[in-house]
């Protein structure tokens, strides 16, 4: 359970808490990296990728995590407004006409984006093949009846809303990209990320850590303490919203398959984007100090401010993208810090204030929907060297 890698002059007491995670708290594989003003002053990593294998987590190993890649796609939706292929007070079906069906046609981009559409889940039939198609996904986007009247209320869309950026993103660009694709070329590689959505199947398995993540529906009633038990009972009951929200596919919601590579090479934009600790921390990084290398523009930062309440999720969104603020229950940072925890612990963050991006990824599954203790405890270790 060797803790490798560097940190400025500083930050040393994060190592220490990260190798407290190893011997107190549970730790089996993790890394955690921390920029400020785009300078990268934690980059630490330990533990082991695969236990089973006895493969030690490396400097490069990349790991799934589930929704904290709602922030770093919504990257690439901030790219794309900032460039001028849609407004966020645009109605979607201005870009996208067959999106009105079913009562569509008056709901905005902003909307869309901030979980008040009404589309958390599909009713048409999907499966892998489909997932993997973006025409077959693009028809059933659209046919989708809202589930209550778009911009009355909020609802967590726990994997549809990727689905939704994607196919808005394909719908404006000019060369026709899947968010997974746009973000490739337009953030990825400008910014030397190691952050894939859909993985490619160049990446060796021995830089992918395994999931531990084995019987996590049976166990998450045993966990059912560290969760919002109404959100489990829903989550357990098949005919609930939240159950469809994320069940269709059966396979998305269970969290081992993630390990298979036919689910890896999926571009699933809310759910299983692959990377490291150290490339998300430098893409919130980026957005944090200004967004100058990408070209974000001011107006659209701007929004990243705005925010509002999910009394479904009991998170907070922005009312331009899904990207969570700080609330009474979960303070990540200055009140201007913005981004996304994942299933099972993972983080990204950036806090303008501090000029500040956080990530914290790892392989052992824990049931807190956000705020787990090991990520709080780097979390609170970080900030208090930023001051």
């Amino acid at each position: 359970m060797n803790v490798e890698g560097t940190v400025k002059p500083g930050y040393e007491h994060v190592r220490d808490v990260f190798r407290e995670n190893m011997t107190t708290r549970g730790e089996v594989g993790a890394a955690c990296a921390a920029v400020v003003d785009n300078e990268l002053v934690v980059d630490l990593w330990g533990g082991m990728a695969d236990p089973k294998t006895g493969r030690a987590w490396a400097e490069d190993t990349i790991v799934n995590v589930f929704s904290t890649t709602k922030g770093v796609a919504s990257m690439a939706v901030l790219h794309a407004a900032s460039h001028g292929l849609f407004g966020f007070d645009d109605l979607v079906a201005d870009h996208w006409p067959e999106f009105a069906a079913g009562g569509k046609e008056a709901v905005t981009i902003r909307q869309l984006l901030a979980h008040q559409a009404g589309l958390s889940a599909i009713d048409q039939k999907l499966d892998k093949a489909a997932l993997a198609n973006p025409d077959r996904m693009s028809e059933a986007l659209a046919a989708q009846v809202p589930a209550w009247e778009p911009g009355t209320r909020h609802g967590y869309h726990g994997i549809s809303l990727g689905w939704y950026e994607s196919e808005l993103i394909r719908q404006t660009d000019p060369a026709a990209r899947t968010i997974g694709q746009y973000f490739n070329v337009e953030i990825a590689i400008p910014l030397g990320l190691d952050f894939w959505i859909g993985l490619p199947d160049s990446i060796p398995e021995q830089r992918i850590a395994r999931l531990q993540a084995d019987w996590y529906r049976v166990k998450m009633v045993a966990n059912i303490k560290k969760m919002p038990t109404d959100w489990v009972k829903a989550f357990l009951n098949p005919k609930s919203l939240t159950a469809r929200t994320f069940a269709n596919p059966a396979v998305l919601g269970k969290p081992a398959r993630y390990n298979e590579p036919e689910m890896r090479r999926l571009e699933l934009p809310a759910a299983n984007g692959h990377g490291t600790a150290r490339a998300i921390a430098t893409a919130y990084g980026e957005f944090a100090a200004g967004g100058d290398r990408l070209c974000i523009t001011a107006e659209v930062a701007e929004d990243v401010a705005s925010a509002a309440t999910d009394p479904l999720g009991g998170a907070s969104t922005s009312c331009c993208k899904p990207i969570h603020v700080p609330w009474d229950g979960f303070r990540f940072g200055s009140p201007s810090a913005y981004g996304t925890p994942g299933a099972g612990g993972s983080l990204g963050f950036a806090d303008p204030e501090r000029k500040l991006g956080f990530a914290y990824v790892m392989n052992s599954l824990d049931y807190y929907v956000f705020d787990d203790p090991r990520e709080h405890a780097l979390r609170e270790a970080v900030l208090d060297a930023c001051g």
